[in-house]
């Protein structure tokens, strides 16, 4: 059983930060957003900003910057992506100043069987310049009318499952049987925490998915059967290097978001031990 809490307290004084960045940085080279050796590996990672959830947008940055990790995931939580037009405009001219890149948004909710409120949600992404939506809870009988919108605006629409405790999509398998035939745009966003919590093989549904497969949401648990018991990626027991080798064999395009969703007053240490510990999989998988 690795010593968590010793990991932890190593990384938490500042200066020993400080050293942990320096070695961050030593690992994943210099160049600007993900480092050297990212743009050229079939994996490439980012951050859901919903780690950084009590943090401002200002904050966030601050904390992308110090992790060179540049490539977001961005929710409207705090200030990190508003839906309101200006707010939404002054957030972007902030990302571009700081030279981090929006790929995906959400959790982005769904609850109204109505153009209107889907309009305003795939407007929202189009002006961020966003691809793909990662989506929360949208009623099986919704889909049809948010296909249209898939259509008209070219954007991915990612159904986002959240374990036992989701009504409609406990498991990615659920939602592949809801798009089956619809629009190839329409697909999934593995959560693989909430999925093994599920009793799905995770490694498996990225392979059954396969081109339906827009985002992924990384985490790890000490247990499969507790959500509570989320720790840092590689402390427990998400088969990672499998994730990864899945991904390769599906030819999978998008992102694997780090979504470190405890210890949100502090959560750098655990980012930077999890970011660390994908980079170094990724490493040695040449």
């Amino acid at each position: 059983m690795k010593n968590t809490f010793s990991r932890r307290d190593f990384v938490r004084s500042g200066a020993l930060v400080g050293a942990a960045l320096a070695a961050l940085k030593d690992v994943f080279g210099a160049a600007a957003g993900w480092p050297a050796g990212e743009e050229g590996s079939d994996i490439r990672l980012g951050v859901a900003s919903y780690t950084f959830r009590n943090f401002s947008r200002a904050q966030m940055i601050g904390f992308l910057k110090q992790l060179n990790a540049l490539k977001l995931n961005a929710k409207d939580v705090k200030d990190h992506l508003p839906m309101e037009p200006q707010e939404e405009e002054a957030a972007l001219a902030d990302y571009a100043a700081a030279g981090i890149k929006l790929h995906a948004a959400g959790t982005i909710y769904f609850p109204k069987d109505e153009d209107a409120d889907i309009r305003s949600k795939f407007e929202y992404c189009k002006r961020a310049g966003i691809g793909v939506i990662v989506a929360g809870d949208p009623a099986p009988e919704t889909l049809p009318r948010i296909e249209k919108f898939v259509k008209e605006y070219n954007i991915r629409f990612a159904i986002h499952n959240h374990g036992p405790e989701d009504k409609l999509w406990h498991s990615p398998l659920d939602v592949l049987k809801a798009v089956k035939g619809m629009d190839p745009r329409i697909g999934c966003c593995i959560d693989v925490g909430h999925t093994v919590r599920a009793g799905t093989d995770v490694v498996q549904a990225i392979r059954e998915v396969g081109a339906r497969l827009f985002n992924v949401h990384m985490k790890d648990l000490a247990n499969f059967e507790a959500k509570d018991s989320q720790v840092a990626v590689g402390e427990g027991l998400m088969p990672v290097k499998r994730i990864f080798e899945a991904l390769g064999a599906i030819k999978y395009k998008g992102f694997v978001d780090l979504e470190y969703e405890i210890h949100a007053d502090d959560p750098m240490p655990g980012v930077i031990e999890s970011i660390a510990y994908m980079r170094g999989v990724l490493a040695g998988m040449g």
